[in-house]
């Protein structure tokens, strides 16, 4: 294999050709960036870069160090065996690295509304959140709740609008209730759908009209596939992977927020929005790329920062049954097996929890509920 094509330049394409050259690879590697930037973190932008304490989110690499030939501002376009088709023309690999992450979804409607994807939405919105500014924020998900810190922060009349009956309904399901006390100073508008964005708000189905200066859409994202439509390769809910993370095209592999892989673990598919599979799933591509043996099956892992708290989650809550809570104004709640295997934990400013239970779902292990639900008792100290 003499050169390998990376098509995306977020945190996986880069880490994947940080991974390339850690196992040796010599050969050549062309990285395609859609847009003019170079490589950044998305994280921070709906913190520090939206709360105004930092600027960007540079990934601290040397591509040519690396020797990587760079290529911002150029999109693939489309792919055949062996070819990308992109905005520059065609081009050709032997080995192919797919990390185009996901695009936001936005609302139905004519009216300007904002998104938070890229390093330019971010200063733009940061831009627009001024003291008594109208925010609407649609979506009470992560990025959602994230939007709305800020804005209540920089002072401005904020209104979230969620469809669900409860904040990250669909991330953590009935456990996002116990985020309500938290948004305080804000009119949250539950079990709500909207219509359309129009000029100066937005409508909601029956009709009222929510005044806004500001739109943000945060109803989630969607992988970035369209340049794969005509592609002879497997795609549903992302591109479609083994646990190896290579794909149904020969020399083709797919990493970050657009992969759709095999877990082992949990026995499901699984496609994760989120950094810590954007900086750990390139190395198991590469190592497949060059015909090493290698294996994707992590326990996904994210975090939030939203007013005030620090949410952070780890494993797969629908593998397990029941949920203990692990009560108080620093809470938690762990996921667990008929056979009290522990397989999610999900933690609200108890950082200990988060690690330490990462670890026993690593290690499958089974816990002693009685003293699971005992906040001051250490989660390793429950293991059966």
């Amino acid at each position: 294999m003499d050169h390998v094509v990376v098509v995306g330049a977020g945190l996986a394409g880069v880490r994947s050709v940080e991974s390339l050259r850690g196992r040796g690879f010599e050969g050549r590697i062309t990285l395609l960036g859609e847009e003019r930037h170079r490589p950044y973190d998305r994280p921070p932008l709906s913190k520090a870069v939206l709360l105004g304490t930092s600027d960007d989110s540079f990934v601290d690499t040397d591509l040519a160090a690396l020797r990587a030939d760079f290529r911002p501002g150029v999109a693939a376009k489309g792919l055949r065996e062996g070819v990308v088709e992109t905005t520059e023309g065609e081009l050709p690999y032997d080995g192919l690295v797919i990390a185009t992450g996901s695009e936001p979804i936005r609302l139905p409607g004519e009216g300007p509304q904002l998104v938070l994807r890229t390093l330019d939405d971010a200063h733009v919105l940061r831009a627009a959140l001024v003291p008594g500014a109208r925010v609407a924020v649609v979506g009470a998900g992560w990025i959602g709740a994230e939007v709305a810190t800020a804005a209540r922060k920089a002072g401005c009349v904020v209104t979230v609008i969620e469809a669900a009956g409860t904040p990250l309904s669909h991330a953590i399901g009935e456990m996002g209730a116990r985020t309500l006390p938290w948004y305080e100073g804000v009119d949250l508008r539950l079990d709500t759908m909207v219509s359309e964005v129009v000029e100066g708000g937005v409508e909601l189905v029956g009709g009222e009209f929510v005044p806004a200066h500001v739109v943000v859409s945060g109803i989630g994202a969607r992988p970035v596939l369209e340049w794969l439509a005509d592609a002879d390769i497997d795609l549903h809910n992302g591109v479609v992977t083994d646990e190896h993370l290579r794909t149904s095209l020969p020399g083709v592999v797919a990493v970050g927020d657009c992969a759709n892989w095999w877990s082992r673990r949990f026995q499901t598919r699984m496609r994760v929005e989120h950094w810590d599979t954007a900086l750990n799933s390139p190395d198991v591509a590469a190592a497949t790329l060059l015909g090493e043996k290698a294996v994707y099956d992590p326990v996904p892992y994210f975090w939030s920062e939203q007013f005030g708290h620090m949410l952070q989650y780890a494993g797969y809550h629908p593998a397990g049954g029941r949920v203990v809570y692990r009560e108080g104004l620093k809470w938690s709640a762990v996921w667990l097996t008929a056979e009290d295997r522990i397989t999610a934990v999900l933690a609200a400013d108890r950082p200990r929890d988060l690690v330490q239970g990462r670890r026993l779902i690593e290690a499958g292990a089974r816990l002693d509920v009685e003293r699971l639900v005992d906040p001051d008792v250490a989660l390793r100290d429950c293991v059966v």
